[in-house]
């Protein structure tokens, strides 16, 4: 396999970017979600019980502990580490030198403190897999930048270490249980629409906030979508076992694949960081000459090969044409596929039965295992084999140190994640090692491997189902409180928020698919809104002035249940129409027995008053001036703000990369004799252009002058 040294450069930048993202969406909603006067407030995770400090961090892993110490409450807290991590993460992704495993350490640290007290807010599949992620970064990233490590034999870096690719070989061992487990779950799940194949001609208009591009898409042909459907599961089942391939182009086949899943996904839907986040793992999938590291290499004039190497070349040939061979007739066996040349449709149906797909499900998930097993120890020989190339006693010494402590880590986490992902088979769950679940238990808490499962069941079979917030000051004319991001207004356009997250609109269509009961935050918002609170009213409208209630805040509030579909393509001036089902939330007003008794209930009414720090503290007052600063932008505005400021910053760099490089006192100077090279010190300097041949790299080799 070619060397991956700039798919986990590419790698170690994506997780900073997507960090940098999460980070600075999260604290554009702290007042509203986990403030004094916010829906949840953070204050009430975390209460001292006694315990001693070191275990009541291991029990509850949270650097908002410290909070205090520093004149803090936990939200102020939570904004002070969401800054910082938004702050180091944009650092990373800009300069090499932090792309440092510390730094990544504290960005994971940072957002796991984040998670402990994020609540119902912070519980979805993308906040675990950013965690997981993002401790894979730890062990990815180098202890020492390229640009630092001087030049072995034979023109290899020396700071190539023999265990750098084993990390990295869990981040495709990731994506293949994320993409698995997503496709096996939408049938274990016994879903109707999905066993029918008809799921995404309700997936549209049903998602939680859907874009522009989700209403053409909603209104093409249904056989197209059914087709879709067949691809979709193709693309999650049948392709990711090619992840551990051993032939390259299998890789790349599937890697684009699963590009093109994330791609549609993001055209079509607003799904904040996650299909970002998994493009950034399908860098594993990659390699150095894909990524043009050997531009030289295509261009070399083609030599004799010898008979054993045309022979492989044929085999591998042969083989990846019976991989393409098999999917193809699968998928035309298992669906059913049938072109229709008179009506130019293609018809699909599933043609296996549940019993078959759980005997399929129980004899292929143990095998999978043994894959991730195999491949593993392929990488660990690869990485042994690397370390006997080691020169040097002292180097070989290091190596091996590295190589022990990285190995037994990457081990130690591929066992972990073994349990999240049986999963999807209970008996495969059942027979896994007991010391793997002991293991997995012992640091549960830590996210450091996770269950994954997307679109289990399509929900919305019979239209979406769409709670309306109404308020009133008579309990007679009510108005409906509208909010910036879900669908309220029929003729207003889905929005484009990616890759922010509106953390409230998303529980707003959780909340949707059952009783209020089932959502207490909810009880929690009408309580916020009855009071006015502006931290909670920015979430609803960020600006103030457009929320109807901003002079003086309802007497009574309400909810409505609606059903919501995307209107017809014949309806000027309409993005949906919509059916009132029921009343969601009864009218309540302040003090009203109702509202008091389900605060009672749900455990959220104040017991007693919250003790108000000092804010004359220098960090409190910075972080109130940073957020005077910053509230007036929307939250797409500054998370785009930043994406925008990230792309001038590099188009700079790359403008002035050739100007420094030619202005550095160690370039060879024009028309200066240099010193013969012999014809060995020549084939190793053509090596080591094909290894490094960026001439702007500050590890390239000078040429030699004579004195």
């Amino acid at each position: 396999m070619a060397g991956s040294r700039l798919p986990r450069q590419l790698f170690l930048q994506g997780v900073a970017a997507v960090f940098m993202f999460a980070f600075a969406s999260l604290y554009t909603q702290i007042p509203g979600l986990y403030g004094p006067e916010g829906i949840l407030p953070a204050r009430r995770t975390l209460r001292p019980q006694g315990k001693g400090r070191w275990q009541q961090l291991w029990e509850t892993p949270t650097l908002l502990w410290e909070a205090p110490r520093l004149g803090l409450d936990t939200a102020q807290g939570l904004e002070l580490l969401s800054l910082l991590g938004a702050l180091v993460a944009l650092g990373a992704l800009l300069l090499s030198p932090l792309r440092h495993p510390v730094i990544y350490l504290l960005l994971w640290a940072a957002y796991l403190s984040a998670c402990q007290v994020g609540q119902v807010f912070l519980y979805f599949q993308w906040d675990s897999l950013l965690l997981e992620t993002g401790f894979l970064a730890v062990l990815v990233a180098p202890l020492r930048p390229a640009s630092h490590r001087k030049e072995a034999p034979q023109g290899r870096q020396a700071g190539a270490l023999p265990h750098e690719d084993l990390p990295f070989w869990l981040v495709r061992w990731l994506l293949f249980r994320l993409m698995f487990a997503s496709g096996v779950v939408k049938l274990t799940s016994r879903c109707p629409a999905w066993w029918g194949l008809t799921a995404l001609t309700y997936h549209y208009e049903t998602q939680c906030l859907p874009t522009p591009a989700a209403w053409f898409a909603h209104h093409l042909p249904v056989w197209l979508h059914k087709l879709s459907v067949v691809a979709t599961f193709l693309i999650e089942i049948a392709v990711p076992p090619l992840f551990f391939a051993p032939i390259r182009r299998l890789r790349l086949a599937a890697f684009y694949s699963q590009v093109l899943l994330q791609v549609l996904i993001i055209i079509t839907g607003n799904y904040n960081f996650f299909n970002l986040m998994t493009l950034v793992l399908t860098t594993a999938l990659l390699d150095d000459q894909h990524l043009a590291a050997e531009p030289g290499h295509g261009s070399r004039k083609k030599t004799a090969t010898s008979w054993p190497k045309a022979l492989l070349a044929t085999l591998s040939l042969l083989l990846e044409l019976a991989v393409y061979g098999l999917l193809a007739y699968g998928t035309v066996h298992y669906f059913g596929l049938e072109v229709d040349w008179q009506q130019r449709t293609i018809h699909s149906r599933t043609t296996f039965t549940f019993h078959q797909f759980s005997q399929w499900l129980k004899t292929l998930t143990l095998p999978t295992v043994w894959l991730g097993v195999a491949s593993l120890v392929w990488e660990l020989l690869s990485a042994l084999w690397r370390w006997t190339q080691v020169r040097g006693w002292l180097r070989k010494l290091s190596a091996v140190v590295q190589l022990s402590l990285v190995g037994t880590a990457t081990v130690a986490l591929f066992l972990i994640s073994l349990v999240p992902y049986s999963y999807v088979e209970p008996g495969t769950h059942g027979r896994l090692w007991t010391g793997a679940h002991r293991l997995f238990g012992a640091v549960e808490h830590l996210q450091l491997a996770n269950s994954y499962g997307l679109f289990r069941r399509m929900t919305g079979l019979g239209g979406r189902p769409e709670v309306v917030l109404e308020g009133s000051y008579d309990g007679h004319h009510w108005t409906e409180i509208e909010f910036m991001y879900k669908p309220g207004n029929l003729s207003r356009p889905p929005p484009v928020v990616v890759p922010h997250q509106p953390r409230l609109d998303w529980q707003m269509w959780f909340a949707a698919l059952g009783p209020h009961t089932h959502s207490p935050w909810f009880t929690s918002l009408v309580l916020r809104l009855l009071q006015g609170k502006e931290p909670v009213i920015r979430l609803v409208q960020s600006q103030v002035a457009r929320y109807p209630f901003h002079k003086q805040p309802p007497t009574y509030v309400r909810a409505q249940r609606y059903k919501y579909w995307f209107s017809q393509p014949g309806e000027q001036g309409q993005w949906w129409r919509r059916q009132w089902v029921e009343e969601f939330f009864p009218s309540v007003s302040l003090g009203d027995p109702t509202l008091e008794t389900l605060l009672r209930q749900f455990g959220l009414q104040e017991k007693s008053p919250p003790r108000t720090r000092s804010a004359n503290s220098t960090l409190a007052q910075a972080l109130h001036w940073t957020r005077s600063q910053l509230s007036p932008l929307e939250a797409p505005a500054l998370l785009w703000g930043l994406l925008m400021a990230v792309g001038a910053v590099r188009f700079v760099q790359a403008l002035l990369a050739p100007c420094s490089l030619r202005s550095s006192p160690l370039a060879p100077v024009s028309g200066e004799k240099r010193r013969p090279a012999s014809q060995k010190d020549s084939g190793a300097a053509s090596e080591q252009a094909t290894a490094a041949p960026n001439p702007c790299s500050s590890s390239s080799r000078t040429t030699r002058r004579k004195k």
